[in-house]
């Protein structure tokens, strides 16, 4: 069986996607704990439902951010993961912890990358006249979301959408597209190549 650590800040609603998928495509891996830097993170008291072990750690409490990244990635190898999914995890992770989870790493991002990364996506993608939105499922790199693309999921803006409107409709799509590429992670079936992402099965990395 392998492991999954999932880091949140938040709600955790991709760790819920995650953690239900799993569980009704009976994977051969489970969520072993979920980590917060967010003492009232309320994924916490959902994933302490749902019997998943938790932990806090503070990032106020460092002042560093080193020193943060370190502690963290000690905490982390308690469970010995076979992979780290981040689910709405809003610190940047230095290149110490980068390295440490090489290849094991991911990320969902709200915007269908390169375009938009950082914060305030969706307000992004609305001013710019976007016909299409979405998000992306990329590996972590040092970068701010710009590592190599494992999947992404599409989503038409409609011509009355605002921020609210369209944040609901790409979020519904992250919670297909996340569990999935995890899925592909943790089963092996991902290749890198001079960057890209491949399906070794040559499965759709797109939803359209």
């Amino acid at each position: 069986m392998k492991r999954v650590v999932v880091l949140i800040s938040g709600r955790g609603s991709n760790l819920e996607a995650i953690v239900r998928t799993a569980r009704e495509e009976g994977w051969a891996a489970r969520v072993e704990a979920v980590v917060s830097n967010r003492p009232d993170a309320a994924g916490l008291a959902w994933a302490r439902s749902q019997g998943i072990e938790t932990a806090v750690l503070d990032h106020r409490r460092y002042a560093e951010r080193a020193a943060f990244d370190a502690a963290l990635a000690a905490l982390v190898d308690r469970w010995a993961p076979d992979a780290v999914a981040l689910a709405g995890f809003m610190r940047i992770l230095g290149p110490a912890f980068v390295a440490r989870h090489d290849g094991r790493l991911l990320n969902i991002h709200p915007s269908l990358l390169p375009a938009f990364p950082g914060l305030h996506t969706h307000r992004r993608a609305l001013e710019a006249g976007c016909k299409l939105a979405g998000a992306t499922v990329h590996f972590v790199t040092t970068a701010l979301d710009h590592g190599p693309i494992v999947g992404q999921a599409v989503v038409p803006v409609l011509p009355d959408d605002d921020e609210a409107a369209l944040a609901a409709r790409v979020l519904a799509r992250e919670h297909v597209l996340y569990p999935r590429a995890l899925r592909w992670l943790l089963d092996g079936e991902l290749r890198v190549v001079q960057g890209v992402v491949r399906h070794r099965g040559g499965a759709s990395q797109l939803w359209l």
